[in-house]
C-alpha cells in the first residue's frame, strides 16, 4: 500500500500519463464510473494533476443513492408515513435526500412508525427477528457490490419464516448504463475508469462489449492513488496502440471471474427488469426486482404500492445531467448557493459518492461561493 502512495512514484506515473495524452494528439476524456473514485480523485488531489498531465476526469452514473429517482425515494415516504407500526430500514444517505414529499428524515411517521439507519441489510434482518410482530422493511440501495447481502438477507428470512421482513428495492447494474451513455453521445468518452467493488462480484467479462462494440478503452481500478493512476495510465496505453480491451488493475484484490457466489446469490433472489434511472431515463435490463418465488418480501408489493417510472427532479436540479457527465457540478446554477450539503436540492450533494458534495468539499473553490 506505501508503494501506491509513494509521491515518487506517483510522479513518475504522471509523468508517463503525460507522454501518452501527448500521443493521442487530443486531451482524452475518462470517466471514472465509481463515486469512490470521485471521492479518491479529488481527496488525494489527483484530478488537478491529471488535468496538467493532459486528462480530463468525468463522473459518471456511479452513485446508487445519486440515480434512484425520486418516485423510489418517495415510495419508502409513503410506507413510512402511511403505516402503522412499520420500522423503514436504511442507509444514512438515503434518508436525506430530497423529494417534493420532503425527506425520510423530514417526514412524519405515521403513529408508532420509526426510521432507523443501518450500516447493513443484515442489521434490518435482525431488526425483524427481534420483534416478529412489527413490519420491517429495508429500502435496499445499491450496485451489484450490495445486492448479494441484500439477497442474503432474503434468503435467511424465507428460511426462518419471518414474514415480517420485506425489502423496497432500488437495485441497479452498472454494465447496462455503461451502454446508455455511449448509446447517447451527449459526452465524448475516451475511456473508462471501471469500479472495483463491483468488478470484484461481475468480474471483468461485463466490459468487453464497451471495447468491442464501442472501440472505447477501459480498466478496472483500486481506490489508491496509485491504483487509479495505473488504470488511466493503461487506458491511455490501449488508446495509443488502438487495441481497446478491459484491463485488469486491480488484480492483488479480484479476480478477473468476479465472485461466483455472490452473483449466483443475486440470480437466485432477483431478475433483470427495464429500470428508470434519475437522468438517464429507462435503461433495459438495467435494474433487478423480485423473482416470482420471493416476491412477497417485495415491500412496493406488500404495501400497495405503484413506482412511477418516470422522473421527476426538483426544479432547477441537474443532478441528471451530472451524472451523464454532461455537466460539471458547477455547471448548476443551483451549485454551491441555494443547493449545499447542510441544503440539498438534489441526491448528488447529499450522497458520500455523489459528485456535487465531492466537488463542493474537495474542488478548487471548496464550495464557497457568492
Amino acid at each position: 500500500m506505501k508503494e501506491l502512495r509513494d509521491p515518487a512514484a506517483l510522479r513518475r506515473l504522471l509523468e508517463d500519463i503525460a507522454s501518452l495524452a501527448r500521443r493521442t494528439g487530443r486531451t482524452p476524456r475518462l470517466m471514472e464510473v465509481c463515486g469512490t473514485h470521485t471521492m479518491a480523485l479529488f481527496r488525494s488531489g489527483l484530478t488537478p494533476l491529471l488535468a496538467e498531465a493532459g486528462v480530463e476526469m468525468v463522473s459518471g452514473p456511479g452513485c446508487p443513492v445519486c440515480i434512484t429517482p425520486n418516485a423510489v425515494h418517495e415510495a419508502a415516504i409513503a410506507i413510512l408515513t402511511g403505516t402503522e407500526g412499520v420500522t423503514l430500514a436504511a442507509f444514512g444517505d438515503m434518508t436525506r435526500v430530497p423529494t417534493t414529499r420532503g425527506s425520510l428524515q423530514t417526514a412524519v411517521p405515521a403513529a408508532g412508525a420509526r426510521l432507523k439507519i443501518v450500516y447493513s441489510p443484515e442489521e434490518a434482518l435482525e431488526e425483524a427477528r427481534r420483534d416478529p410482530a412489527r413490519p420491517v422493511v429495508f429500502y435496499g440501495a445499491g450496485f451489484e457490490t450490495t445486492i448479494p447481502a441484500i439477497a442474503f438477507t432474503v434468503r435467511r428470512a424465507a428460511a426462518e419464516g419471518l414474514r415480517n421482513y420485506s425489502v423496497l428495492p432500488a437495485l441497479w447494474l452498472v454494465p447496462p448504463a455503461l451502454r446508455a451513455v455511449l448509446e447517447a453521445r451527449e459526452v465524448a468518452v475516451d475511456g473508462f475508469i471501471y469500479p472495483g467493488h463491483v468488478s470484484a462480484v461481475i468480474g471483468v467479462g461485463p466490459y468487453e462489449f464497451v471495447a468491442r462494440d464501442y472501440g472505447v478503452p477501459g480498466a478496472v481500478a483500486g481506490f489508491e492513488p496509485g491504483d487509479i493512476l495505473l488504470a488511466v495510465r493503461s487506458v491511455l496505453e490501449q488508446a495509443v496502440e488502438g487495441k481497446p480491451r478491459v484491463a485488469l488493475e486491480y488484480s492483488r484484490a479480484i479476480g478477473p471471474d468476479g465472485n461466483s457466489v455472490a452473483r449466483a446469490l443475486m440470480e437466485e433472489i432477483f431478475e433483470p427488469y427495464d429500470a428508470c434511472w434519475r437522468g438517464l431515463g429507462t435503461i433495459p435490463a438495467s435494474g433487478l426486482r423480485f423473482k416470482q418465488a420471493f416476491s412477497g418480501f417485495d415491500a412496493a408489493g406488500r404495501f400497495g404500492l405503484v413506482l412511477e417510472t418516470t422522473e421527476r427532479d426538483l426544479a432547477g436540479c441537474r443532478c441528471g445531467d451530472v451524472l451523464r457527465g454532461v455537466i460539471r457540478p458547477e455547471g448548476c446554477r443551483l451549485f454551491g448557493k441555494k443547493c449545499r450539503p447542510d441544503s440539498p436540492l438534489g441526491p448528488c450533494m447529499v450522497s458520500y459518492e455523489g459528485a456535487c458534495l465531492i466537488h463542493f468539499k474537495y474542488g478548487p473553490e471548496k464550495g464557497v461561493r457568492a
